[in-house]
């Protein structure tokens, strides 16, 4: 006498449910893709082994041509450290991210290092990795 169980194993896999998986992830990441923006001038920069990690909102580009932009709006030199004290004294977690060019002169760096020194002010220098 031969006793056959009822439940069956079948051998073949479904691969819609899979699929429907994966098509939900990748809608999912181009889309938050596009949500993540830089609010800063688009300069060459110099390349470096470390990361750059920005924390904070404040970024000071510094051109070729010595012009300054806090975030995207260009402002004079002479105004620059009034801009940047008002912009903390908002909000006193703030990090100051230096973009400077590749080619920049490093006098103009050290100027707004300077300014960031004398106001206490947390900075980093941005970097592309190599």
């Amino acid at each position: 006498m031969k006793i056959q169980g009822r439940n069956k194993i079948s051998p073949s896999f479904n691969m819609s449910s899979m699929t429907d998986i994966v098509f939900l992830l990748l809608i999912f990441f181009v889309i938050t893709s596009t949500l993540v923006t830089v609010s800063a001038i688009d300069v060459p920069l110099p390349k470096s082994q470390g990361k750059t990690e920005s924390k904070g909102n404040v970024s000071i580009t510094i051109t070729e041509n010595s012009i300054y932009y806090i975030d995207k709006t260009a402002v004079p030199f002479e105004n620059l450290e009034s801009q940047l004290k008002s912009l903390f004294s908002e909000n006193t977690n703030s990090v100051l991210v230096i973009r400077g060019a590749e080619t920049t002169n490093y006098k103009n760096v050290m100027k707004v290092i300077d300014i960031a020194v004398r106001n206490k002010m947390k900075m980093i220098l941005a970097v592309k990795s190599k």
